[in-house]
């Protein structure tokens, strides 16, 4: 193996083990941000995406590119879903009202 393959498979990793500790730490009122931010770099992530796929040589690359750009946008999606639930966890219920029928039936009973 090529000594770029082996750093970059260690960096790799080392990465995964960094983001798990992370967001393991992070308590659970923070989320909400942390996802927004996020959803901010995957967008990054998809533009660069579109760029390598849109200079891609070979087939492979197309492909590699256009399944890159897929994920990305997924992720980009589904964070947005995400942050939208958690917001939503948030706001203020309103008291239940009751409607003009049930008053009128309930007058009547």
């Amino acid at each position: 193996m090529s000594q770029e393959l082996v750093l970059g498979i260690y960096v790799f990793i080392m990465a995964i083990f960094v983001g798990f500790e992370v967001i393991a730490r992070v308590p659970s009122v923070l989320h909400t941000p942390l996802m927004s931010g996020t959803n901010a770099i995957h967008g990054i992530v998809v533009l660069g995406a579109m760029l390598v796929a849109g200079s891609a040589d070979t087939p492979l690359l197309h492909a590699l590119g256009f399944i890159a750009v897929v994920f990305g946008a997924a992720n980009v999606f589904g964070g947005f879903v995400v942050t939208d639930r958690m917001l939503e966890m948030f706001k203020k219920r309103q008291a239940p009202t009751t409607s003009d029928e049930e008053v009128k039936t309930k007058a009547d009973g």
